[in-house]
């Protein structure tokens, strides 16, 4: 598991993923931040994930969970391992 790496949620739809790099920058170096699409409509699905050097930083970045952005409180957990999906 990579405790460098959150999950953002409750993400209003103007933010982009410069804008999301942008946000958590004061926490540390964000090697990647990247708001997840939606693959039809190319819209913001509301969520994305923020990667840091360290894991310092993402505990720190902990932090801005309910914190207001344009109007949201956001959420923040650091990520977890996405589980596979079973097809039927």
């Amino acid at each position: 598991m990579d405790k460098n790496k959150i999950f953002v949620g409750s993400l209003p739809w103007s933010i982009n993923n410069d804008s999301l790099k942008e946000l958590f920058a004061q926490y540390g170096e964000v090697t990647e931040a990247v708001v997840i699409m939606d693959r039809e409509t190319s819209k913001s699905k509301g969520f994305g994930f923020v990667t840091f050097s360290t894991p310092e930083s993402a505990q720190k970045a902990l932090e801005m969970s309910g914190k207001e952005v344009d109007g949201r409180a956001i959420v923040v957990n650091i990520a977890k391992p996405r589980e596979e999906r079973r097809s039927f």
